[in-house]
Order: structure tokens, then sequence, then C-alpha cells
């Protein structure tokens, strides 16, 4: 791991950008760790131009944050807004799957089959961080197909926002279930959507992010013990 980390030639901000966004979605950047321009411009063998460039594009997808001292640190994953932030997109989940079972069209069928193939390609392939790129491609793709380019617009934006905890539950997923959960949960839905059926859909997105939520929490508390008070999800009605 550390050779993989030393100074790496590029050709610009695009490969910085790449390099550090793998290592803070898959957790080798940990949350709240320095980054400093001076250091990721050595390793990348770059000026700092390129460097803080590719950390204003960190910063747009909300993977970093700049300080007041105008220092730049990973992102923290606040555990304690976890509910509000479960809660705000189990909404948008619900909102965004019963539409598309409503409007979808035959086009739009094809690319979240599409989209559900690439998931279960990386499922198969063992690849968390293709795992949480490929699940948030088949739900924007059941976005996309519900027509409401507002609504798809916030939920892509929650979907971005939970990548790094996504990783995390699948891991977890995998160590403590046979892992039928990661890709049947997305087969249920995607026929759901085909037959136009509305509160189903609704009802299976709803119970897609409960288990996202009961794992994530149980992944936090079994390894760094803590205690977050988050009561149940509302049943879908």
């Amino acid at each position: 791991m550390e050779a993989e980390r030393k100074r790496t030639k590029g050709t610009g901000w695009k490969s910085v950008y790449d390099t550090l966004r793998k290592e803070i979605l898959t957790l080798v950047l940990q949350p709240g760790q320095l980054l400093d321009e001076t250091t990721l411009a050595e390793r990348f063998a770059m000026s700092r131009s390129p460097i803080r460039e590719a950390l204003i594009r960190l910063q747009g997808d909300e993977l970093v944050v700049t300080l007041s001292n105008r220092s730049t640190i990973v992102a923290p994953i606040d555990v304690m807004t976890f509910p509000k932030y479960v809660e705000a997109l189990d909404v948008a989940q619900r909102m965004n799957t019963r539409l598309a079972a409503a409007l979808r069209t035959e086009a739009d069928l094809k690319v979240i089959a599409r989209r559900q193939k690439e998931f279960e390609a990386a499922v198969a392939a063992n690849d968390h961080l293709q795992m949480s790129e490929a699940n948030k491609q088949f739900h924007v793709a059941i976005a996309h197909a519900g027509k409401n380019p507002y609504l798809a617009s916030f939920y892509e934006r929650l979907l971005n926002q939970g990548q790094r905890m996504l990783h995390l539950h699948f891991e977890y997923l995998e160590r403590t279930s046979d892992g039928y959960l990661l890709t049947d949960e997305h087969n249920f839905m995607l026929d759901a959507v085909r037959a136009k059926d509305v509160e189903r859909a609704d009802a299976l997105a709803h119970a897609h992010t409960r288990q996202f939520q009961d794992s994530f929490i149980d992944f936090m508390r079994e390894n760094y013990a803590t205690d977050v008070a988050l009561g149940p999800l509302k049943a879908a009605e």
C-alpha cells in the first residue's frame, strides 16, 4: 500500500482527483485527515496548482472541507447526523422509485437493468468501490425514469454523500450475511418498476433504506462502540 502512495507521475489535476477520490471513498484516507498541498505536490510530482484544482473539485463533491485557517481535510462522517441523513434518503428513495414505477418507459427499463448487471458484476468481483459506484448508478437510473429532475438531483446528491457509509455497509453485509441482500433487493425493485406496481416499489424502496440504516449502525456499534440515538424509520404506508 505504501508503495502505491509514493510519488506518482500525472498529467494534471484529474489524475490527482481520481486517486484522492478513490482513497477517500475506500477510507484509505480517513475522515478528518489533513490534505496538505505541499505534501501532495511532492507525492504526485506536480506543482501546487493542479493539486489545488483537484481539492476544489473534491470539495464540490463534498468529500473534502476547507477550514477557517485554509487547511483542507477529508470531510468527516458525522455519525450523530446520520438519523437525519437516512430520513432524507428514505423520502427521496421512495418518491423517486414510486415515480419510476408510474412513468418508466421501455428504454428506462433497459438502462436500469443494465445498471443492475453492472452492480452484480461488481459484487461478483468483490470490489466494494465499484459496488458503491454501480449502486449509485442503479438508483440514479431509477430516478431518471421518474421524470422529475428536481427530485432526481436531490436524490443523487444524497447518494453521493452516502458513498463512504455505503462502502462500510457493503463490507459489513459481506462479512455477516450470505450476500443475497446485495443483489436481490435491486432485482425486486426492478421487477416492481417493470410491473408499474407503485405501492410495491414504494415499500421495497423503504425496506432498502431501512436495511442500509440497520447494517450501518450495527457496523458502527461493533467497530467504534458508537451509541447512535436512532429510532426506526416510519413504516411505508
